[in-house]
């Protein structure tokens, strides 16, 4: 079966009027889609690159985006997506680390490109845009000088292809590559349309940053896979948001649970700019139940997910119907995954039973890049370990308990952050919480919660402790709490736990 860049010479073919993507006053239908990367896979072709070779981007959300992934899917190539928020030394690690060989690069981030060019052995190199950046030609001017048809690569390019080297977020250690094939997309994008019957007429609101597996899942691919249209936001502004879902019809919108809190908490905030979105679903951090009950009271019904970059990225989805109900649920998994809640010896758990959450499945990656060690053990046992600490109730939805590493022991008894968070942002002055465990003497570790409050809003260390009585058990509740003017998180909105207890983590 040839590969998913193959969905746009097909689109073309059944579509090639259809609206594939809106970019700012840029509005391009399949056939001219098509086009721009038939071009541009010409353009790679003729710069060195062929099958196996590694390509990186480092830009903001653009169309350009788009047109990279799917020529680097017709050639055969594996892109390499640079997040433009790390450091030059952070960049250069993962360029070394992947033996990539050519950078294509947003003139806006012309220092940082020059920084990763100054560390690896990066050769050829391309600019967005239409003018030359540090001795790199100009993209568009290169694209002008090339035929719009298929680019034949001249070797065969199917689903079993790499396709992507995804860096997680490197918590522990350095950062390990995600390799992703062709396949894994396909699949991610069949799963999502049977889950949620995702159709042409869609126009799926990009926001999350296409570095990031979130941009690149949900749902850039699965809306060309399906004929739909993808609107990207340069990156995430509230304001902007909230236009784009009005005036671009928007009917499908996914984010972090950090985008669905500043959307709420801005004074432009109107629910009624939802009224057109039948999808409106939170993934990639723990979603507060208040901040569902938030929506759910303004009109939305905000349903929730469950993803991860080793997966391309989606594991569940909540269904609708069950989005209050279930509310704190990340749902079912997707129809072609298979889940397990396990015990540390790999057996399966009780319903309602804490465990690790293991899966298999063929959007799963084929490993980490260089890293056999680490590979054979996230996939001991044929499984692979997600690290998510999870419970499986009688009817098969999921709830993800916290993070391995983030739970801690106090006086015995197993304390799970992401509960106690939750509670602590069913408190009205609160704005965000997180909660880390602290040495103690006594109990061996307590809790630390760390709180930004809402503007103008004032409450003291001993009446938040006091009004979490009653809702947590005594070991639960945190021994203490420190304010803070925001939560430091990465590019997927997740807190970083680690800068946490680097900087209020001293007992």
């Amino acid at each position: 079966m040839p590969g998913i860049g193959y969905w746009l010479t097909k689109r073309e073919l059944l579509s090639p009027d259809k609206e594939a993507v809106v970019d700012g006053g840029r509005r391009l239908d399949f056939r001219q889609l098509n086009h721009r990367v038939n071009r541009l896979a010409r353009v790679l072709r003729e710069m060195g690159l062929s099958k196996g070779d590694r390509l990186s981007l480092l830009a903001y959300n653009c169309l350009e985006w788009v047109e990279v992934i799917m020529a680097s899917a017709k050639l055969g190539l594996i892109l390499v997506p640079l997040n433009w928020r790390l450091t030059g030394p952070e960049l250069a690690f993962q360029l070394k680390d992947s033996g990539c060989g050519a950078l294509i690069f947003d003139p806006e981030l012309a220092p940082l490109a020059q920084e990763c060019l100054d560390r690896s052995e990066i050769g050829p190199r391309l600019a967005l845009g239409s003018r030359e950046v540090l001795e790199a030609p100009a993209y568009e001017e290169a694209l002008a000088g090339q035929s719009p048809a298929e680019p034949h690569p001249g070797v065969e390019v199917g689903l079993d292809d790499p396709h992507i080297i995804m860096y997680t977020a490197g918590t522990t250690g350095a950062p390990k590559g995600a390799v992703l094939s062709q396949r894994a997309s396909f699949y991610n994008a069949l799963n999502l349309d049977l889950a949620l019957d995702l159709t042409s007429a869609d126009r799926d609101l990009l926001v999350l940053p296409m570095f990031h597996i979130g941009g690149i899942g949900l749902f850039t691919l699965p809306m060309l896979y399906q004929g739909g249209t993808v609107v990207i936001q340069r990156t995430f502004d509230p304001r902007e948001c909230l236009r784009l879902l009005n005036e671009e019809r928007i009917s499908l919108f996914f984010g972090v649970p950090a985008i669905f809190l500043f959307l709420i908490q801005d004074p432009a905030f109107d629910p009624r700019v939802f009224q057109g979105v039948r999808l409106v679903m939170s993934g990639g951090a723990p979603l507060p139940v208040s901040l569902v009950e938030r929506y759910h009271q303004a009109g939305i019904v905000l349903q929730q997910g469950f993803g991860m970059s080793e997966a391309a990225p989606s594991i569940a989805t909540l269904p609708k119907e069950l989005a209050l109900d279930k509310a704190g649920s990340i749902g079912r998994p997707v129809f072609h995954l298979e889940a397990r809640v396990v015990d540390p010896e790999d057996r399966e758990v009780t319903p309602g039973e804490v465990g690790e959450l293991v899966m298999r499945g063929q959007n799963l990656m084929e490993g980490y890049w260089n890293r056999p060690e680490a590979t054979a053990e996230a996939f001991k046992g044929g499984w692979f370990h997600s690290g998510d600490l999870a419970r499986m109730d009688p009817v098969g939805c999921l709830y993800i308990v916290d993070r391995k590493k983030d739970m801690f022991i106090s006086g015995g008894e197993n304390v799970y952050p992401a509960e106690v968070e939750n509670a602590l942002y069913e408190l009205d002055q609160v704005a965000e919480a997180a909660v880390i465990g602290v040495k103690d003497e006594r109990w061996g570790e307590v809790g630390r919660a760390v709180v930004v409050l809402k503007e103008g809003r004032e409450l003291s260390s001993q009446a938040l402790l006091a009004a979490l009585k009653g809702r947590l058990a005594r070991y639960k509740i945190p021994k203490s709490v420190v304010f803070t003017r925001a939560l430091p998180r990465n590019a997927a909105g997740k807190v970083l736990k680690a800068r946490l207890k680097e900087d209020f983590g001293q007992a």
